[in-house]
């Protein structure tokens, strides 16, 4: 925590428009130029010695654990040295309170995908976690979660030609999705078969080539697989799950809770998160969705 700390501002939730604005998120950004972030200076001195923030900054080094498969969130070519996308950007402005360049070596940007998510955490692989983390119950037994700083819902992909509208079409039906995500179960309840892959980019090649009809997650992700494929699939129904993204942190550093809260909550107050927002996710016409509440940290 900061030693002079912030009063956490209330925020509107906007999730329909937050989904609207996922359309455009086929490329490394959509709206524009990544924004430039300010990097905290003497940020050492902001925080209680002995929290995990302190050693953080006094190091001045940072691991963060991102999705490299997934346009517009988390995604990385492999001409690129950075990856782009609104959770990398969100973790950028993390990686700037604590007085580090983001864009500089101090970052690591730590591939993870669904399945290890967790294990990274609890093995210190990662300090943090910006991978279209879904905010659960289940996962906070075992890792620190907060947030969320956006809200998508489960949606469907299918093969442009196909006559699929829903999921409820898709009933005793083959469903990809990754292994270790919410969308897996979700799929299940639903009453589909759900086919588990390693990464949303396998999925939708699957969905491509037939080998299975569809796939399903976050629309936000979808959309941006859908604008990679020019044409050849198409995002179809209504969202059937609401998935709150947050922030993953150890479970040994509580105290990182209430820091990640009130980053978030400057970001939104000073427009940093809704020029992260226009810069990945939004675009043209596209209006840029008012911020989710935070959830509190727990004692």
């Amino acid at each position: 925590m900061r030693i002079h700390r912030l009063k956490l501002a209330a925020v509107a939730v906007g999730l329909s428009t937050a989904l609207a604005a996922c359309g455009d998120a086929g490329g490394d950004t959509a709206g524009g130029d990544t924004p430039d972030v300010e990097v905290q200076e003497d940020a050492a001195s902001q925080f209680e010695e002995g929290t995990r923030m302190a050693e953080l900054a006094e190091a001045g080094e940072i691991t963060i654990g991102v999705k490299y498969d997934q346009p517009g969130l988390g995604f990385k070519d492999a001409s690129s040295d950075v990856p782009t996308g609104f959770d990398v950007e969100v973790a950028k402005l993390l990686a700037a309170d604590l007085g580090i360049d983001p864009e500089s070596d101090s970052v690591t940007w730590e591939e993870t995908i669904s399945d290890n998510r967790e294990p990274y955490l609890q093995e210190g692989r990662v300090d943090l976690v910006l991978a279209s983390y879904s905010i659960t119950d289940e996962r906070r037994q075992v890792v620190g979660q907060t947030g969320p700083y956006f809200l998508t819902g489960q949606q469907v992909l299918v093969p442009a030609d196909s006559d699929v509208e829903s999921i409820e079409d898709l009933r005793g039906e083959d469903v990809c999705s990754v292994t270790g995500s919410t969308s897996l179960t979700n799929v299940e309840d639903a009453g589909a078969n759900g086919v588990p892959a390693e990464t949303y980019s396998q999925c939708a090649e699957d969905v491509v080539n037939g080998t299975v009809p569809a796939m399903s997650t976050d629309g936000s992700i979808l959309l941006g697989l859908a604008a990679q494929y020019d044409g050849e699939l198409k995002v179809v129904g209504d969202e059937f799950s609401e998935e709150r993204i947050g922030v993953g942190y150890p479970q040994e550093y509580p105290e990182m809770c209430e820091w990640i809260n009130e980053t978030l909550t400057e970001a939104y107050d000073s427009g940093a998160w809704g020029e992260a927002f226009e810069a990945t996710l939004g675009g043209d016409g596209v209006e840029t969705p008012e911020p989710p509440a935070l959830d509190e940290c727990q004692a």
